[in-house]
């Protein structure tokens, strides 16, 4: 499986999300931003995540790293850093 491919199924499948992925087609690291994330525990944030990968989590993705913001939380990050 492509990066490309998981960061589509994810922007397609979590409504106003946005996307960035990288890794080696078995191991992979993701950056999600949405606002549905707003007034979730991370567990409930990564299972929104996995959700939106359906299957292909037990199939064709071994490994994956997930980072998950909202939008106000990404613009915080971006000017710390």
């Amino acid at each position: 499986m492509q990066p490309e491919t998981i960061q589509e199924m994810i922007e397609s499948n979590l409504p106003g999300s946005q996307a960035e992925v990288c890794g080696d087609g078995r191991h992979f690291q993701a950056v999600v931003i949405c606002d549905d994330f707003a007034d979730k525990g991370m567990l409930q944030q990564h299972r929104m995540v996995y959700a939106a990968l359906g299957d292909q989590m037990e199939t064709a993705i071994h490994a994956l790293s997930i980072r998950t913001y909202t939008v106000a939380q990404w613009a915080d990050a971006q000017n710390a850093a």
